[in-house]
């Protein structure tokens, strides 16, 4: 007989280590720090010696970062005659 196989369970973390935060959200190491430092992200939370940043928190401040839009509908016509 053989042993009854266990699904393996799938447990996305709520904590992240620096780099694995910047791929999270998309951009590399340094523009990570760089949005840290200037408060666009999140710092870390510690657990010991070590950092280690809140996805949720991170969700809440990508959510808040601005969108990236023409202006007016003159800008959107504009945009459009060009393509």
């Amino acid at each position: 007989m053989t042993a009854a196989k266990h699904p393996k369970i799938r447990i996305e973390p709520r904590g992240l280590h620096r780099e694995e935060a910047a791929a999270y959200i998309g951009v590399g190491l340094s523009k990570f720090d760089e949005m840290v430092r200037d408060g666009r992200m999140p710092g870390p939370k510690k657990i010991d010696a070590r950092n280690v940043w809140d996805r949720y928190a991170l969700d809440d401040a990508f959510e808040n970062l601005p969108m990236d839009l023409p202006e007016n509908p003159l800008d959107i016509m504009l945009c459009a005659a060009r393509n």
